[in-house]
This record gives C-alpha cells, structure tokens and sequence, in this order.
C-alpha cells in the first residue's frame, strides 16, 4: 500500500518495512552508483544497482543498514516484488510514470 502523501510504500522483508525515496536516499544512491538524479530513471537494473535501490529506500527508517544486510532479504522468490515495490516507490517521489 502507498501513501501518496509521503511517498511511502509498504514493504514486508525481514519485517513489515517502507519505502521512501528523499532527497537522502536519492543523493546516497547517486553516490553509491555514480549517476545523477536524471540518470537514475534511466539506468539499468541488475541486481547490485536493485540492491542499492533497496536500501536507499530503507535507511530513512534505520541509518544503520547495509546494503549486505538488506540484500540478504531478498532471494529469487521475492525479487520480482521487490522490484516492483522499489518501481512504485521511485515512481511516487519523482513523480515519473
């Protein structure tokens, strides 16, 4: 479920978590993957970029995480809902379709 307020999809890995991709998220993925906001839409997923894309989303509730540990929580069976629960996400902060 989103909240379209604040950008927040509901996401359950480890535990019930949400998604929210703020000006935080976006300038540490940027960082992390060498691309600017723009590009960030553009690029191609593979699983180490959807791994950071996860996390990014992550941190705003626990600053803490890694991107080793959040990616422990994803195997092939959840892979395809986390790559749609991230779409939603990003989709809802950028306002991109």
């Amino acid at each position: 479920m989103a909240n379209k307020h604040k950008a927040l999809v509901e996401i359950v890995l480890d535990k019930p978590r949400t998604l929210r991709y703020d000006l935080n998220a976006l300038a540490e993925m940027e960082a992390k993957l060498g691309v600017s906001l723009q590009e960030l839409d553009q690029l191609t997923m593979g699983v180490k970029q959807l791994r950071t894309f996860l996390w990014a989303g992550l941190i705003h509730e626990d600053p803490t995480l890694t991107e080793h540990e959040v990616g422990g929580w994803v195997d092939m069976d959840t892979l395809s809902m986390v790559n749609e629960k991230i779409t939603e996400a990003f989709q809802l902060a950028t306002g991109k379709n």
